[in-house]
């Protein structure tokens, strides 16, 4: 998780180079300024995170494949589950 804040940030301090490249040029656009990156980089920090549970949930599911569903049913055949 430590690494994905680290490239979370690399993004962040992009973009915030990349505003500063445009105002030295004098392009500026109304809705690419420091808060829209910061928000932009709050909702990657939320977000990333969900993602990775998510699909920890969908690899763990037991019904996806005809062998995870024989697993399955074997487990209960058991008394596993």
């Amino acid at each position: 998780m430590d690494k994905t804040k680290q490239y979370i940030a690399m993004i962040g301090g992009a973009l915030g180079a990349l505003l500063l490249f445009f105002q030295s040029i004098g392009f500026q656009i109304e809705w690419f300024n420091e808060n829209t990156i910061n928000s932009f980089i709050n909702f990657l920090t939320a977000i990333v995170p969900l993602g990775f549970a998510l699909y920890g949930v969908y690899k763990n599911q037991y019904l996806l494949t005809n062998k995870a569903k024989e697993q399955e049913e074997f487990l209960k055949e058991q008394g596993f589950k």
